[in-house]
């Protein structure tokens, strides 16, 4: 959304695809969730007083049009794209079979998730969760407003502290601000990795991506490195 606060800013939109395009045409397999917050916020929505289903069906029709919008910025610097949605919309979208998804990656073509997982009470996290374990995914890098996770909120605490390495347990039982508690025990129980980095500072993507130490890393105490 840019420095507006909403919406969808086609700058913002055309320096992610930049950024994405400079990773995949390195062979990477690249797998992309996106949300909707920019657009519409299911549970802000539901704490005004709409019915929590139906605002969160409103936050996933929102993630579609971020999708697109992701799609044809990437389309535009040749990388074939392809948008799958847990919400049937066939004119704009493929519905999520996940073996298919799997074959675009290894046909090179890069997959958006959108729609979440289609049902409501589910946040855009546990979808990634879910989606990258479904389709194998080597790690799962959360991309977010700061340089990684941190002992309180770094924008509003001048004290707290970046922690750049932990375990699931601690994010949980610390109830630390990374993702909900649902997407951190679903990777912990499948030791799936979660980089979490700051997508604001150009480049980041693929200096992870090249095993550069950057953000916050959480994984298994018994885990050295991530491949």
């Amino acid at each position: 959304m840019g420095d507006a606060g909403y919406g969808i800013d086609p700058n913002v939109v055309k320096r992610i695809a930049v950024e994405v395009e400079e990773v995949h045409s390195l062979g990477v397999e690249i797998a992309l969730v996106v949300g909707g917050g920019n657009i519409f916020r299911g549970l802000a929505a539901s704490a005004g007083g709409m019915d929590r289903a139906s605002a969160d069906y409103m936050g996933m029709l929102a993630t579609v049009m971020n999708a697109v919008a992701l799609q044809d910025a990437l389309e535009k610097l040749g990388v074939f794209t392809r948008v799958i949605s847990a919400i049937e919309m066939r004119e704009v979208a493929e519905p999520f079979i996940r073996r298919r998804a799997i074959r675009h990656l290894e046909k090179h073509r890069l997959v958006i998730f959108a729609a979440g997982i289609g049902q409501p009470f589910f946040t855009t996290d546990t979808a990634a969760a879910m989606r990258a374990l479904e389709i194998k995914a080597e790690v799962l890098m959360k991309a977010t407003s700061v340089g990684g996770i941190y002992t309180a909120d770094p924008r509003k605490d001048n004290n707290a502290v970046k922690i750049p390495e932990l375990n699931y347990m601690r994010v949980l039982q610390e109830e630390l601000a990374v993702m909900d508690a649902s997407a951190i025990s679903l990777c912990k129980d499948n030791r799936l990795p979660i980089l979490v980095f700051n997508l604001n500072e150009y480049g980041n993507i693929k200096r992870a991506v090249l095993g550069e130490r950057i953000g916050s890393i959480i994984r298994p105490d018994d885990e050295k490195s991530v491949k």
